[in-house]
């Protein structure tokens, strides 16, 4: 017997209305609530399995893929980045403990002023969201170095969430675990955090040797060096901003800004 559509009301003859995509009435039972759940936890983590899988295999390859279409089986790489920064973050924070770890470290250096405590902390704990914040900026980086080779902004964004989360999930993986077992040295663990940035220019040209695999490598190379150039740049501005910003704060602020950035 056909019905009618609960949300625009035109007949509906088989599972999903032709017209809205609206799914045929069925009461909200027990039945209804475990194949929901089912469906849920099922879809979510294949998306995000097959996703890690692809992208640890050939992060490139696996953005071209996105990009050009095929998107059915793969976790949203926007929500795949924030997922893995949130996991980073938390790990970093919770279970290493970075801001004890610096703040033992600086204090045996006789450098344990509250506001570097509290901004090192800040930036090693929650590298991977400080960086989710950038990637509409890098897109704009990334969109320059490749200006000439078809991607619009928008995709430029899309591949930066797959290298951040080709980021984390080295740091996730590989990382941590080495921090984790030699937290009883906090000066090896911050050396090794400081390192671990590193990683990001091999991750890129990787990325993007995958992504653009028909350009010779050399192509690669030159245009990644633009895009660190360009971001270093973009930091020394963004630093310089900082320095004019604290010094408003201890005018305003006074004799109290000066304890809390002086070494203790």
């Amino acid at each position: 017997m056909d019905e009618s559509c609960c949300n625009c009301g035109k007949t509906v003859n088989e599972n999903f209305c032709a017209y809205c995509g609206q799914k045929k009435y069925s009461r909200i039972d027990k039945k209804y609530i475990l194949n929901e759940l089912e469906n849920t936890i099922f879809q979510t983590n294949k998306g995000f399995l097959f996703s890690i899988k692809n992208i640890i295999k050939n992060p490139g390859k696996t953005a071209k893929s996105f990009i050009d279409g095929s998107r059915v089986n793969h976790y949203k790489p926007i929500l795949l980045a924030f997922l893995l920064s949130g996991i980073s973050a938390f790990i970093s924070f919770k279970i290493i403990g970075f801001k004890e770890l610096m703040e033992e470290y600086y204090s045996k250096q006789n450098m344990s002023s509250p506001l570097m405590i509290d901004i090192l902390s800040f930036t090693t704990s929650y590298n991977s969201l400080i960086m989710l914040s950038f990637i509409p900026f890098l897109a704009i980086i990334t969109k320059l170095a490749f200006r000439k080779w078809g991607q619009n902004y928008y995709e430029h964004i899309v591949m930066n969430a797959f290298i951040l989360s080709v980021y984390t999930i080295i740091n996730i993986i590989i990382i941590y675990p080495i921090m984790f077992f030699l937290k009883i040295d906090a000066s090896l663990v911050i050396q090794i955090s400081s390192l671990s940035i590193f990683t990001v220019p091999l991750i890129m040209v990787w990325f993007f040797k995958g992504f653009y695999k028909e350009k010779p490598f050399k192509s690669i190379m030159s245009r990644v060096l633009l895009i660190l150039l360009l971001f270093f740049l973009s930091f020394v501005v963004l630093m310089i901003v900082f320095a004019i910003g604290g010094f408003i704060f201890a005018f305003i602020k006074g004799p109290e800004a000066l304890e809390y950035i002086k070494p203790q």
